[in-house]
């Protein structure tokens, strides 16, 4: 961020009276840019043992499969901005069972809400974001090309889950360090730790 919105002046990053850390400030007419974490939404979608998987066709990762997802727009619930995203993606109908994973990337300054879901059938095709979409059963998923930590984290949590038909909330952050990323469970995670792999 250079310039303010709304008066063109060139902003100053310090600390605002009454904050506690640096922000964009307006010297000339005191606007505060707040910038917040992101957030994406999806939805891992199943039909019997198997779950949707798309192949992305844009970067990041375009070639690898990644569970539909994407950014959640102004004006829409998490929920809407699943379901859209689904579609926009997959071309696939769902019906949303639950919020099912939420992990923080601090790294990236995004929140990551994935939400369990029904596939309505199985009309779907890929959007114009995808260059296929799949069906994989457990053994199927193409587990080396996942696109992100968060689908493989979604996806091993899912098939620890679906033999007893328990679906809690996971809640974890994906952390960046100097010998790569690694997952940090949520405190109020009460999943046992097979599904953490």
């Amino acid at each position: 961020m250079k310039f303010c919105s709304a008066c063109g002046a060139e902003l100053e990053r310090r600390v605002p009276s009454g904050d506690d850390r640096p922000r964009f400030v307006c010297p000339s007419c005191a606007i505060v840019h707040y910038q917040n974490p992101k957030i994406v939404t999806g939805c891992l979608a199943a039909w019997e043992d198997s779950v949707l998987l798309c192949r992305r066709s844009i970067e990041p990762r375009r070639g690898y499969w990644t569970l539909p997802a994407g950014f959640l727009e102004l004006g829409e619930t998490s929920v809407e901005g699943a379901v859209r995203e689904t579609w926009e993606e997959a071309r696939a109908r769902v019906e949303v069972l639950g919020l099912y994973s939420v992990f923080n990337l601090p790294h990236v300054d995004q929140l990551y809400l994935m939400f369990r879901a029904r596939l309505l059938d199985l009309d779907f095709h890929p959007g114009p974001e995808s260059e296929e979409v799949v069906l994989f059963r457990e053994h199927e998923v193409p587990w080396e090309d996942l696109a992100f930590g968060t689908v493989r984290h979604s996806l091993k949590f899912y098939f620890s889950d679906r033999p007893q038909a328990l679906f809690p909330v996971h809640t974890g952050t994906i952390v960046r360090t100097p010998e790569g990323f690694h997952f940090e469970r949520g405190p109020d995670d009460q999943a046992d730790a097979a599904g953490s792999a």
